[in-house]
């Protein structure tokens, strides 16, 4: 009988798999939930929200581990389970170390590999780093790929892949939102949230991309708190990575301001009731402009390039650099321009419709598996 293997090492990557890990079980297709452990605390955190109990836990993490550290102890142990499960497919997902290294892993044995969130490309191998190379890799290694947009399926098309092991199907991420959305829990539960001012527009921002780490990240913090004291009807929620170079920039810039909250990162629940209330979202996170168009949240985007296009082309994000004095210039025409959020806001979904991971598991049935 087929058995898939579907790869999880960190926090994003328990979001978007876990819709295609559901929906295996749904359709009562034997597979086996590897989590690498490459974050701990965050990862256990969305297996809970989603119940997912992995099959094996290779439990990697260590304090300020490095990328070496993380690959030398993906390839080690992840080997033992390829050899013991011995699985018709691996699915790895997005472009962390730990999908590539165990993507390499699979290559390693001759086991098929699929790619869920495919194609997204920047063609700067530094930026961002190792993501962008991770991802070029993985796909080099595939065999299927799920891009969740026409436009992601074009980059793989032009560098030679297979147009018929190609598959359009949305980002799971959709999926993901919508089905944790349906939970109607009233109350945060984070508490200081519950104090937040409604009344006020809540702008919701996190940094923490390497790419930035030191000076840069220091003048976008600084600028942030310029725009909380210019602009008296807004509050801040800032979400505080749990990396400590980006905590420690954080406190410096941002502590003891009276609206800026500072929140350890956010469990899901959370997360989407701040983003269904935000009014819209500061970020170098690719997983929140994925997530802001599902509610309609305009989103400025602090880095130099994206791989996300998607937004920036239907209008819901703009690209806005690195620049402080220009982040301030963006946020305060957002807060003070009513038309300019409307034309935003109003923007339709670019990253799917929330059935990516039915698509997915149908095509694996059908296609490759061949049940």
């Amino acid at each position: 009988m087929s058995k898939i293997l579907v790869i999880i090492g960190t926090r994003p990557e328990a979001i978007k798999m876990a819709p295609v890990i559901m929906e295996l079980k749904k359709r009562k297709l034997q597979h086996i939930v590897v989590s690498t452990g490459q974050h701990r605390e965050m990862l256990r955190e969305m297996l809970k929200v989603f119940k997912i109990k992995p099959d094996y836990d290779l439990d990697i993490m260590s304090r300020e581990q490095s990328l070496f550290d993380i690959t030398i102890k993906v390839l080690a142990k992840i080997r033992s389970v390829y050899e013991n499960e011995k699985p018709s497919l691996v699915l790895v997902q997005g472009d962390t170390l730990s999908s590539f290294i165990s993507g390499l892993a699979a290559f390693y044995q001759k086991i098929p590999i699929g790619h869920v969130e495919a194609g997204l490309r920047t063609y700067n191998k530094y930026y961002p780093f190792p993501e962008e190379i991770s991802r070029e890799l993985i796909d080099i290694l595939a065999d299927y790929y799920f891009t969740p947009t026409e436009l992601t399926k074009q980059n793989l098309l032009r560098e030679g892949k297979s147009r018929d092991k190609i598959y359009v199907t949305g980002n799971t991420v959709v999926d993901a939102l919508l089905t944790i959305d349906k939970e109607k829990k009233r109350l945060f539960n984070n508490p200081s949230l519950n104090r937040l001012d409604f009344s006020k527009k809540i702008i919701l921002v996190e940094t923490h991309r390497r790419e930035i780490w030191g000076n840069v990240m220091g003048k976008i913090h600084k600028a942030l708190r310029i725009i909380a004291e210019k602009n008296q009807d807004i509050v801040i929620v800032f979400l505080v990575h749990k990396n400590p170079i980006v905590r420690k920039s954080a406190e410096s810039y941002l502590k003891n301001h009276p609206r800026i909250i500072l929140v350890e990162s956010l469990d899901y629940f959370d997360l989407i009731k701040v983003l269904k209330i935000c009014y819209f979202i500061i970020t170098d996170s690719g997983g929140l402009q994925e997530e802001a168009p599902t509610f309609g949240k305009p989103v400025l985007i602090v880095r130099r390039e994206t791989e996300r296009l998607e937004g920036i082309n239907s209008g819901i994000a703009k690209l806005i650099g690195l620049d402080s004095k220009h982040l301030i210039k963006q946020a305060e025409f957002l807060i003070r321009d009513k038309n300019q959020y409307r034309v935003m806001s109003s923007k339709h979904n670019p990253y799917g419709d929330g059935k990516a991971a039915q698509r997915i598991v149908n095509i694996i049935a059908r296609k490759i598996i061949h049940l």
